[in-house]
């Protein structure tokens, strides 16, 4: 009986919620179409600027709480308990070229939002997660990833794997770039 209503509760909260969402969409829609201005706006913010996801996340989940159950349901074969392991590193570019092994699977250094994947500054294979501490981490030379744009990854779930022996990786807030050993 207990687990029925809790059920129930869920549910219903769930409902709410996305009733909320869709209500404040077509409340956002109605002004962008009396308001043209916004709409150049909205336009730039989305289509120019960089979003800050982890900004919008955090809000969200103050005021309406996580979308699902607080209970987190992990894949355990896509979580990854060791930290990054590497044989040699050497600065390269902005970032850290590192040795590993072939095919090594890559753990997320910090939890984030993926806001890009594919080739990005002569770099293939890339992908950008924003960290919910607003540090952009570029994963270069990465296959056999399951995500994609904007996927929430937690810290330490495997990203995808390297093409070779080689990972990229760089780190830039706020348009610049950071020290890579502050992060590995």
């Amino acid at each position: 009986m207990i687990k029925r209503y809790r059920l129930k509760k869920e549910v219903k909260n769930i409902l709410n919620k996305t009733l909320l969402t869709i209500l404040i969409f077509l409340i956002g829609m109605i002004l962008i179409k009396e308001n043209p201005e916004l709409k150049t706006n909205i336009n730039k913010l989305f289509y120019e600027d960089n979003i800050k996801f982890i900004n919008y996340k955090n809000l969200y989940e103050k005021y309406f709480g996580n979308i699902l159950s607080s209970k987190k349901i992990k894949k355990e074969e896509s979580v990854s308990s060791e930290k990054l392991i590497f044989k040699n590193k050497t600065k390269f570019n902005e970032g850290v070229l590192l040795q590993v092994n072939n095919n090594y699977s890559v753990p997320s250094i910090e939890s984030g939002i993926v806001v890009f994947i594919g080739t990005k500054e002569n770099l293939k294979n890339t992908i950008v997660v924003e960290g919910i501490d607003g540090v952009n981490t570029y994963y270069s030379s990465i296959i056999n990833s399951n995500y994609k744009l904007y996927d929430y990854i937690d810290k330490g779930e495997v990203i995808g794997q390297v093409e070779k022996d080689k990972l990229y990786l760089k780190f830039q807030k706020d348009g610049k770039y950071l020290n890579y050993q502050k992060f590995i």
